[in-house]
C-alpha cells in the first residue's frame, strides 16, 4: 500500500527481521512476515527455534562449499540454510530441543575437519575478560537482566544481556561484574576468520617453499654427480612435504567422500600428488638397486606440485579476503564516543559502553559513533560512505544522524537513539549479507557443472592415461614399464590442471562485490536474485507522493462550512494530529502553524486506503478522500479538484464541513530519472490512489503518457495492475520479452505492491530502512539511485557471463594441454599446480575491478 491510497492513511511500515528469509507471500488485505526468530510447527504446535551463524575456516574451493551443505543437509534438525564461500560462512535455523549450536559445530568439525565459531550480529551483548576461571562465571548465577553468557575464549565470556532493562556500564558496576572488564574489540567475525585462514596457508605455503628449493636445486642444478645423496635427501624433503603439508588433503578427501559423498578437488590433489611422490618413491628404489629407471626419479614433481597448489590457494584465499574486506559495512563502526555526563564532564569511553539515554558529543572530522537526535550545534555530516550521497547534509537541533557518518566543522552533541550493536551500520550490513548469503537461480547451474567437474576429470585421466600407455607400446614403440612412466605423468598433469573453483566463484564473487558496491552508493539489494534480474526490467511503477513527488504537501486552499469553523478546525486537528501520512501530517501541521487549539478526539484510527476516523461527544469524524466520503460530486470539492489540488474532505456525520486542497512538488531528480528509463525503452507507470487532477498534473509533467497512469487506486487496485502488467507480453524494443516489473514506493503503505511486483524498491526517507517488505531498499529518498541498481545489475551479469566463459576456456585448453593433445605444446606436471591460480584469479579480478568501473 502507497502513501497515495488515501489522503489519510495509516504510517505503519511491514517490518522484516534483516537476518530472516525474505521470501514473500501476497495477500490483498494484509502481509505477515514471519522471522527466523519467531516460533512456528504448523504441524506440530509450537516448537521454539533458534537461528545461527557460524563462521566456517578452512573452506578452499565450491567442493568445500558442497560438502558443507550436504553435510549439514543430512541433519534433520537443520531448516533454512545457507552457505557462502566467500564469506567463509553458514547460517541456519535448529530445532531447540533436537540439537544445540555445539552440536551442530563438533559434529562439522569432525566429518569435514572445517573450524567453526559461532557468530552473534545482533541483540546486545559485551565481551568481557574473565580474571578467574570463566567456567565459574558461565555456569554460576546470572543476574535477570543477563541472558546468556557464552566462553569465547580461555579468559574471554560473552554476556548477552536486555539493553532496555539495564546498560552496558550499569552492568559492570553491578558486584557481579567486580571480576571482569571489556575485552579488546574484536574484529568481524567472518573477516577475522578469513583472516586466520588467510595467515594459516600463508606459513603452509612458505614452508612448502622452503623444503621444495633444495630439491629443485638438487634436481635442476649442474652439480657434482651425487645421485644416491641427492635422492635420499629430496627423498626426505619431499616426504615431509606430502606429510606435513598435503598430509591434510587427505582428511578432508577421504571424510568428504565417506560422509557428505562429495568427489572434491582435495581427491584431485591427493591424487595427484601421491601418485607423483610414489612413483618418486619407486623410482628411487630402482635406483639404490642399481636398476635406475629411464626417467629416474622426480621427487620435484612432488614438491613442486604442491608448493604451486598452496601458492594457487593462498592467492585465492587472499584475493577473496581483501574483496570481502574492500566492501565491509561494519568497518564504518566508530571504535570510540565523547560521553558527556550529567554534570556536563566529558570522557571519552568505548562506544561498545554506550546505552539508552546518553548523550554523546562529535567532534569536527570524526565519525558518528552510533543513530542519535542532536539537541546542540549546526554542523554538516557527510553521509556519502553509507547513502552515496556525496553532497553534505545540514544537521541542527531536531536533526536525525546515522551511525558511520563523518561530522563536519561544526560541534554536535547527539541523544542516543540506537545502540551501536543495533544501528543503521548493523542494520545495512546484515541485510548486505543476507544479499550475499542468498543464491540466484543462475549459481544453480554452476553448482550442477562443478558437482560433476571432479567425477569427469578423473574419467578424462583415465582415459588419459590409457591412451599414452598405448601410444607408447603401439606407436614410440617403448617398453611396457617406460610407456607407463610416461603416461603417468600425463595424467598427473591432467588431473592437477583442471580446477573447478572458477566455476564456483563466478558468480558469488560478483554478487558480494557487486551488493558491496551497491550498499556504498546507496542501494541495498535483499537478495541476490534481485541483482540477477533488475537489468531485465520491462516496466518501472512509481508511486507518486513520497516516491516521484517531496511528499511534503503544503496546504493551499481550505473551505469551512458551518457557524463554527474554530470548532471545526480543533476537531480536524484533534482527528489527524498522530497520523504519519504525509496528507494528514501535512493537514496537522497548517493547523497548528495557524494557532488552532487541538480537542481530544477518541478512538481517532486510520483506515487504509480510506483515511481517518474518530469520535467527539457522540459524533462521527471522518476525514480523507472524497470517493470514501461520498462527496466527490459536490461543488466545493470539485472546485478543489479542478485545479489538479489534492483534496482533503472532513465530515461530521457524514455532513461535510470542510474542504482543504494541497499541493505537492516534484523531486529534482524525478524528470531526468523518468527520461533516462524512457530512453532505454523501459515503460513507466504511476499508480496513485490520489485525485485525478493531481496525478495527470505530476505525470504531464513527466511526460508520461495517460495510458499509463492511474489514480484513486486502492492497494488491491495495485496489486491487481502489477498482476496484469506480469502476466502481459511487453515489447519496449519491439522484441517480446518476459515482463520484468519494478514497483517504486516510500513503503508507508506499499506492501501489497512492493511483494507483487517482481522487484519492490522501497524508497527510504532515513534510518527505517529495514521496514520494508521490498526486494530492493534506497537508503535516501533519490530515484537516480534506480538508475543505480538496474546499471550494477547489468555490469554485474557480464561479469558472471565473463566469468563462465573464461572458467570453460581455460579448463578446455588446460585439460587439453595437459592430456598431451597438442603436438609441440604441453604442461610439465610439476607445473601443474599453477593452474589454480591461473584459473581463479582472472574471476576474482573480474568483480574485484567493478568497484571501479562506471556505474
Amino acid at each position: 500500500m502507497t502513501p497515495d491510497d488515501a489522503n489519510c492513511g495509516s504510517g505503519n511500515k511491514t517490518s522484516n527481521d534483516c537476518c530472516s528469509d525474505e521470501k514473500k507471500s501476497t495477500m490483498v488485505d494484509a502481509i505477515e512476515v514471519i522471522s527466523s526468530s519467531d516460533k512456528i510447527d504448523l504441524e506440530k504446535g509450537i516448537t521454539s527455534i533458534e537461528h545461527i551463524i557460524l563462521s566456517i575456516s578452512g573452506m578452499t574451493c565450491t567442493g568445500c562449499e558442497t560438502k558443507l551443505k550436504r553435510t549439514l543437509g543430512t541433519l534433520s534438525c537443520i531448516s533454512n540454510l545457507k552457505t557462502s564461500l566467500v564469506l567463509a560462512r553458514a547460517e541456519m535455523d535448529i530445532k531447540e530441543g533436537s540439537a544445540t549450536a555445539d552440536d551442530v559445530i563438533k559434529h562439522l568439525q569432525r566429518t569435514t575437519e572445517f573450524k567453526c565459531e559461532r557468530v552473534s550480529n545482533q541483540g546486545s551483548f559485551l565481551d568481557l575478560v574473565c580474571s578467574s576461571d570463566p567456567n565459574v562465571i558461565v555456569k554460576g548465577n546470572w543476574p535477570s537482566n543477563v541472558l546468556d553468557i557464552t566462553s569465547l575464549d580461555k579468559n574471554i565470556v560473552r554476556v548477552a544481556f536486555d539493553a532496555k532493562v539495564v546498560g552496558a556500564r550499569d552492568l559492570l558496576d553491578t558486584e557481579w561484574a567486580a571480576s571482569l572488564h571489556l575485552a579488546p574489540p574484536r574484529p568481524d567475525p567472518t573477516l577475522d576468520a578469513g583472516s586466520k585462514h588467510v595467515r594459516q596457508m600463508g606459513l603452509l605455503t612458505l614452508l612448502s617453499a622452503i623444503l621444495t628449493i633444495p630439491v629443485l636445486v638438487m634436481a635442476w642444478a649442474p652439480l657434482p654427480n651425487r645421485q644416491l645423496a641427492y635422492g635420499s635427501a629430496s627423498l626426505a624433503l619431499a616426504t615431509i612435504v606430502q606429510t606435513v603439508i598435503a598430509g591434510p588433503f587427505y582428511p578432508k578427501a577421504l571424510k568428504a567422500l565417506i560422509f557428505s559423498k562429495v568427489i572434491e578437488m582435495d581427491l584431485l590433489v591427493v591424487l595427484s600428488t601421491s601418485a607423483a611422490y610414489i612413483f618418486s618413491v619407486v623410482s628411487f628404489g630402482y635406483t639404490v638397486a642399481g636398476h635406475s629407471l629411464s626417467t629416474g626419479e622426480f621427487f620435484e614433481t612432488s614438491t613442486l606440485l604442491v608448493t604451486l597448489i598452496m601458492v594457487g590457494r593462498w592467492v585465492a584465499s587472499l584475493a577473496r579476503q581483501k574483496a570481502a574486506e574492500s566492501i565491509s559495512i561494519r568497518a564504518l563502526q566508530a571504535q570510540t564516543a565523547i560521553l558527556v555526563g550529567d554534570d556536563k564532564a566529558e570522557r571519552e569511553i568505548d562506544a561498545r559502553l554506550l546505552q539508552y539515554g546518553d548523550v554523546f558529543k562529535v567532534a569536527p572530522d570524526s565519525h558518528i559513533p552510533t543513530d542519535g537526535a542532536v539537541i546542540s550545534g549546526v554542523s554538516e555530516v557527510d553521509e556519502s560512505m553509507l547513502t552515496g550521497e556525496s553532497k553534505p547534509v545540514e544537521k541542527r537541533t531536531g536533526s536525525t544522524v546515522i551511525a558511520g557518518s563523518i561530522n563536519g566543522m561544526g560541534m554536535l552533541a547527539v541523544r542516543l537513539t540506537r545502540l551501536p550493536g543495533n544501528n543503521t551500520i548493523t542494520t545495512i550490513a546484515c541485510m548486505v549479507d543476507e544479499a550475499k548469503l542468498s543464491k540466484p537461480k543462475i549459481q544453480d547451474i554452476a553448482d550442477k557443472v562443478a558437482s560433476y567437474f571432479v567425477p569427469v576429470v578423473v574419467t578424462l585421466t583415465i582415459i588419459t592415461f590409457v591412451v599414452w600407455v598405448a601410444i607408447g607400446v603401439a606407436v614410440r614403440h617403448h617398453s611396457g614399464s617406460e610407456a607407463t612412466i610416461n603416461a603417468i605423468t600425463y595424467a598427473i598433469t591432467v588431473l592437477i590442471v583442471s580446477c573447478p573453483c572458477a566455476i564456483g566463484l563466478a558468480v558469488p564473487m560478483v554478487i558480494v562485490i557487486a551488493s558491496g558496491i551497491a550498499a556504498s552508493r546507496g542501494v541495498i539489494f535483499k537478495s541476490a536474485e534481485s541483482i540477477e534480474i533488475a537489468y531485465k526490467t520491462t516496466d518501472v511503477v512509481f508511486d507518486k507522493t513520497g516516491t516521484l513527488t517531496e511528499g511534503k504537501l503544503a496546504v493551499v486552499q481550505e473551505d469551512y462550512f458551518g457557524g463554527e469553523p474554530e470548532l471545526t478546525k480543533s476537531m480536524l486537528l484533534g482527528l489527524v494530529v498522530g497520523i504519519k501520512h504525509p496528507v494528514s501530517a501535512a493537514v496537522a501541521r497548517h493547523l497548528q502553524l495557524i494557532g488552532t487549539k487541538t480537542i481530544t478526539v477518541r478512538g481517532a484510527k486510520a483506515v487504509a486506503g480510506k483515511g481517518v476516523e474518530g469520535e467527539f461527544k457522540d459524533q462521527v469524524l471522518r476525514a480523507g478522500n472524497s470517493r470514501w466520503l461520498h462527496t466527490s460530486s459536490l461543488s466545493a470539492v470539485q472546485s478543489v479538484l479542478s485545479k489538479g489540488l489534492t483534496a482533503f474532505c472532513f465530515t461530521v456525520d457524514k455532513k461535510l464541513v470542510a474542504v482543504l486542497g494541497l499541493q505537492d512538488t516534484l523531486r529534482t531528480d524525478s524528470l531526468t530519472t523518468i527520461t533516462q528509463l524512457q530512453q532505454h525503452g523501459l515503460n513507466i507507470h504511476i499508480l496513485s490512489g490520489d485525485d485525478d487532477g493531481a496525478v495527470k498534473n505530476v505525470a504531464n509533467q513527466l511526460d508520461i503518457s495517460d495510458k499509463t497512469v492511474r489514480s484513486r487506486c486502492s492497494p488491491g487496485d495495485k496489486a491487481e495492475y502489477i498482476k496484469d502488467l506480469l502476466a502481459s507480453r511487453p515489447s519496449p524494443k519491439g522484441k517480446p520479452r518476459e515482463p520484468v516489473v519494478m514497483f517504486v514506493g516510500d513503503g508507508t503503505n506499499d506492501a501489497v505492491a512492493l511483494a507483487q511486483a517482481t522487484i519492490g524498491v522501497h524508497v527510504s526517507t532515513g534510518t527505517d530502512i529495514a521496514q520494508s517488505a521490498a526486494d530492493v531498499v534506497l537508503v535516501r529518498p533519490d530515484l537516480a539511485c534506480v538508475l543505480t541498481l538496474i546499471a550494477v545489475s547489468r555490469k554485474a551479469m557480464h561479469r558472471v557471463a565473463f566469468n563462465f566463459g573464461w572458467s570453460f576456456v581455460y579448463n578446455l585448453f588446460a585439460v587439453l594441454l595437459g592430456a598431451g593433445a597438442f603436438v609441440n605444446a604441453r604442461i610439465p606436471p610439476e607445473y601443474a599446480g599453477l593452474g589454480e591460480l591461473v584459473s581463479v584469479l582472472p574471476v576474482i579480478a573480474a568483480a574485484v575491478l567493478l568497484r571501479w568501473s562506471r556505474i
